[in-house]
């Protein structure tokens, strides 16, 4: 039975992923240090509907000793575990580049020594590619790098180790530059996860603190869609390794954010409550992602359209909320 380690797997994706590839048999261990608002809950959750067989370790991607005892033994390695917010980089950039640069430095490296043949995906972020001024076309991987902010740097520099290490030491490793990913087990934060947090918001009548005008688009991909992809990637390494994707909705999934919060409204009857701010440092006006580099190599392409996808956010946000009334 293949093994696959989920570093960040308590996080909204990794809990995602890990009940996607246990579901196909895989047997799956989630590395975590459970900082992240929600993580328990997700962890909880995975326990009871994954079963014993889900192993847990509770440690830190900066613990390098850690990492190289998870990863011996593995097949696969999908690397989530990050500092995900540009506004704590600007508050904490030593840390930040700690844990998403050094971390991801740390699991090469375990990898280079416990588990040299495992598969190493890597979720980088659209940010790397700066703020895009201008910029009105989708995006695709010949677009030049310009990292800004903290973040932007950080995991900047953890994506080009992660692609040295295949063309150096020959790893097997892949790059994946995701963008504005969302959907079930996703609680979200307004620095991050943003769909989510406007869903939680607007269900508990709380208001929501637009940065910039709203007119920002970005391309959104359902996780199970994404889950689809880390599994196609896995499968056909061999076309993808030493490679760098751009991975989101596409253009077909494209929304500002003013229309999904006009999307929610519909859809939960909720009007939103709503104030505008500054926008925030390194914001892209404009970001949707060319994933035709993926589509070709990977046969990948996403099928949960906008619509169904908040429906069902909404839907899981709405047992949530019915879950913790009945429990209080």
């Amino acid at each position: 039975m293949a093994r696959l380690l989920i570093t960040g797997g308590a996080g909204f994706l990794g809990i995602n992923a890990a009940a996607h590839f246990h579901r196909a048999g895989w047997t799956v261990t989630l590395f975590d240090n459970l900082s992240r608002p929600g993580s328990e809950h997700n962890l909880a959750w995975a326990r009871k509907e994954l079963g014993p067989t889900l192993g847990f370790l509770r440690a830190d991607v900066r613990d390098a000793a850690a990492l190289t005892a998870a990863v011996r033994g593995q097949d696969a390695i999908i690397h989530l575990a990050a500092q995900v917010a540009v506004t704590t980089s600007l508050v904490e950039p030593i840390a930040d580049f700690e844990v998403n640069a050094g971390g991801t430095l740390n699991l090469l490296e375990a990898v280079r020594a416990a588990a040299p043949t495992a598969v190493v995906l890597h979720a980088s972020t659209n940010k790397v590619y700066g703020e895009l001024k201008d910029l009105r076309r989708p995006v695709d991987e010949r677009q030049p790098l310009d990292f800004h902010s903290p973040y932007g740097c950080s995991k900047g520099a953890a994506e080009q180790y992660v692609r040295d290490y295949a063309r150096i030491f020959g790893l097997r490793t892949v790059v994946l530059r995701q963008s504005c990913i969302y959907g079930q087990h996703q609680y979200g934060t307004e620095d991050q996860g943003w769909v989510a947090h406007f869903v939680h918001s607007m269900r508990a009548n709380r208001s929501i603190t637009i940065f910039g005008d709203g007119h920002q688009v970005r391309d959104l991909l359902d996780v199970r869609d994404l889950c689809n992809l880390y599994a196609a990637t896995i499968d056909q390494i061999d076309r993808c390794s030493g490679d760098i994707l751009n991975i989101g909705g596409g253009p077909a999934n494209s929304r500002s954010v003013l229309d999904v919060l006009d999307a929610i409204a519909e859809l939960t009857g909720v009007a939103p409550r709503i104030s505008f701010a500054a926008t925030r440092p390194g914001d892209q006006r404009y970001y949707v992602s060319d994933i035709r580099r993926a589509a070709q190599q990977l046969k990948w392409r996403p099928a949960i359209g906008v619509g169904q996808g908040l429906r069902d956010l909404i839907d899981w946000a709405s047992q949530v909320i019915a879950s913790r009334a009945a429990a209080a």
